[in-house]
């Protein structure tokens, strides 16, 4: 007698949703704090006093279309 074998069912994949939630959340609060420094750090909306951040971010700027000057 031949037996045949059933169809293996492939198991779902868990994603841990409680262990990526503090890591999206970080990585979100990144990405604004990088948009900021990108779009807004000029001299009028400063943070910082001196003109060092602008500069280190001047091309990304221009490379996103942020008008700066």
């Amino acid at each position: 007698m031949t037996q045949t074998a059933a169809p293996a069912v492939p198991l779902p994949i868990r994603i841990p949703i409680r262990e990526i939630v503090p890591w999206a959340v970080f990585v979100a609060l990144l990405a604004l704090i990088a948009l900021y420094f990108v779009s807004a750090e000029q001299g009028a909306f400063a943070v910082f006093a001196n003109n060092y951040v602008h500069e280190f971010v001047h091309d990304g700027r221009h490379l996103l279309a942020f008008p700066c000057h």
